[in-house]
């Protein structure tokens, strides 16, 4: 099924923006600009993730 293809695609993507962000905010002069993008992008895909389950379980049901 498409749907539980692009969830993986998302979990999957947001396990790489974790490892990214923390890396960088490891970083002695870490960019502060990029951090918070790719924390709002992270957000973003945590949100969409979360609406797909919550699909996934209402239509199961």
């Amino acid at each position: 099924m498409a749907i539980e293809q692009r969830l993986r695609e998302l979990d999957a993507r947001h396990r790489d923006l974790d490892l990214i962000i923390e890396n960088e905010a490891k970083r002695p002069s870490a960019d502060l600009t990029r951090l918070s993008a790719m924390k709002r992008q992270k957000l973003k895909i945590k949100e969409e993730i979360e609406d797909i389950r919550l699909r996934l379980s209402i239509s199961h049901h």
